[in-house]
């Protein structure tokens, strides 16, 4: 049977497993575009407003669900607008693939209009970045682009198809089915050589991270931590992936890291790190644990052989996927109780915090937020001072989730929020966004609205961009500049999208407003009037700028 390119590559995807896509359409790829006008209901197009938006989108639903996000965007501007999911999928490491409109082949190299070369500008951001030039590789391509995505650490892979490509015709016939891949397991003598280690320790700690866990994993791996009793710390942003209402749930090494955290991490003399990758956040800037030749003995588990020994030089590297690995674990035992009971005591008491100045009081709508959000909520953000709310002042159970960018992009939360509603319609998904964080895509409202895929937003509006604030106040005290926002109406920019929408100008309005919007079937947007003193919840601005006036005072 004689395809056209286009015809083929949504065939492919079809067998993959493929059910959701995200984009922007463009001339570049009408082909495609064509042969998904016949998947409605089993391959949906998912029409974004811009490009980021969709690669965020494609992003968070590959860290959501496991497979690869699929996003499709037109050549140049489309491509490079869409750069920021796949370096956002990178550092998350998030199966993806961005499919992306190319010149005919041609016209290649000839700086034709909105040519692009797509392996130069992705390979550093991308997994893999690949071209397709002839229509009968599609099969073999997809398939690697596929595995790829999902095998090892996930990530992004971009994948460049030709106008004249897509509309080749080929009696190729697409693939038949995913492939079905098997986690790598470690060997008993490296399961052996970790009890030992661990089981000679006296102040062990479990380090976990990643995006390619189970269901069975995750409960393993719980199930080790508490018969053996030793403290578990999860990587930046990867909170939700350990049951936070475990005794030995002690809390997260990321941006704002709690004292107490750190100070396990510094103190350990074994850490068990399985499925991290040691990121900057994670490591307090590389400084928790010694580059190259940590002081603690490390075990690093990881299904990618690329991440074991890229920054520290391990005790123990062991090449294997993290379920696979939780799976093979014993219970050990040690001296610790003490060490791992102290832990989990202050990230209870965490918790607590002064009531924060001006209108809204966020350490009280996060307490109720804790209470009442249902046990399967889907948490997410962007970037900015207020992600520390649903960061440090939400405890994760077992079925809960957070999508939030490692990368630390503005913009994220209110695409990924809108794609895990687009992914599981039936879940409570809440967004918090900062005014600035959610202007940097909230167009994307409009998607929401035609998708039918409406979530609750949160915009924390105290009228400054906040994070850059603060280092401006620690550094340049009174010298405010460019972090000042004038912002439109919110509510009437909610409305005007479908969206229930209203401004919350005090704490005690909170609760029925949230009530209401839960209530909403067009999904809701509630503006939260934030003082800028609430800059963090121990310090405010001007405590800010006093200690650094004073830090310079006493330097003079």
């Amino acid at each position: 049977m004689a395809r056209n390119g286009g015809q083929l590559l949504v065939e492919c995807l079809l067998a993959l497993g493929a059910n959701k896509g995200f984009g922007v359409p463009g001339e570049s790829y009408l082909a495609v575009l064509d042969a998904l006008h016949d998947t409605r209901g089993r391959l949906d197009y998912v029409l974004c407003r811009n490009e980021g938006g969709a690669s965020f989108m494609a992003a968070a639903y590959g860290k959501l669900t496991g497979n690869p996000g699929l996003c499709f965007v037109t050549r140049g501007p489309g491509a490079t607008n869409a750069s920021i999911g796949v370096h956002t999928a990178m550092q998350d490491s998030s199966p993806m693939i961005l499919f992306v409109g190319q010149v005919g082949t041609d016209m290649k190299g000839r700086e034709a209009f909105q040519e692009v070369d797509y392996r130069a500008v992705f390979g550093p951001l991308a997994k893999w970045a690949v071209e397709i030039d002839q229509v009968d590789r599609i099969p073999e391509i997809m398939a690697r682009a596929w595995t790829t995505a999902v095998s090892g650490r996930p990530g992004p892979v971009v994948v460049a198809l030709p106008e004249d490509m897509l509309t080749d015709e080929t009696d190729v016939p697409p693939l038949a089915a995913a492939p079905k891949l098997y986690e790598a397991a470690p060997s008993s003598a490296a399961v052996a050589a970790t009890h030992d280690l661990l089981a000679g320790s006296k102040r062990p700690v479990l380090l976990l991270g990643g995006t390619n866990w189970t269901e069975k994993g995750r409960l393993a791996l719980q199930r080790f931590a508490e018969t053996s009793g030793i403290p578990v710390v999860a990587a930046f942003r990867y909170q939700d992936q350990f049951d936070n209402h475990s005794p030995v749930f002690v809390g997260e090494a990321g941006v704002g890291m709690p004292p107490h955290v750190r100070a396990l991490i510094e103190q350990a003399d074994t850490i068990l790190a399985v499925n991290v990758r040691f990121g900057e956040m994670t490591t307090n800037g590389y400084t928790l644990l010694s580059v190259p030749q940590p002081r603690q003995t490390l075990i690093h588990v990881h299904p990618s052989d690329r991440e074991i020994g890229k920054v520290y030089v391990p005790a123990l590297g062991i090449q294997a996927g993290p379920n696979a690995f939780a799976e093979t674990l014993e219970p050990v035992q040690g001296d610790w109780a003490g060490w791992r009971e102290d832990a989990r005591a202050a990230y209870e008491a965490s918790f607590d915090a002064p009531a924060q100045p001006g209108p809204v009081d966020m350490v009280a709508v996060t307490a109720w937020l804790r209470e009442t959000l249902p046990e399967d909520v889907i948490l997410t953000n962007g970037a900015g001072n207020f992600t520390v709310w649903p960061n440090k002042f939400f405890r994760f159970g077992s079925k809960a989730r957070l999508l939030a960018p490692q990368s630390g992009a503005m913009g994220y939360g209110v695409p990924a929020a809108i794609a895990a509603k687009a992914a599981m319609p039936s879940r409570t998904v809440v967004c918090f966004a900062g005014d600035g964080d959610f202007q940097m895509n909230c167009q994307e409202l409009g998607t929401a609205m035609q998708a039918g895929a409406q979530p609750i937003v949160l915009i924390l509006n105290n009228g400054i961009y906040g994070t850059i604030r603060a280092h401006q106040e620690r550094h340049y005290p009174e010298r405010v500049s460019g972090t000042t926002l004038e912002n439109p109406d919110f509510v009437g920019l909610a409305r005007s999208y479908g969206f229930h929408a209203e401004k919350v100008e005090a704490t005690e309005g909170f609760a029925a407003a949230f009530r209401r919007a839960l209530a909403s079937p067009t999904g809701a947007v509630l503006e939260l009037v934030v003082s800028p003193e609430a800059i963090t919840p121990r310090q405010t601005l001007t405590q800010m700028r006093t200690a650094a006036l004073n830090a310079r005072k006493a330097d003079a």
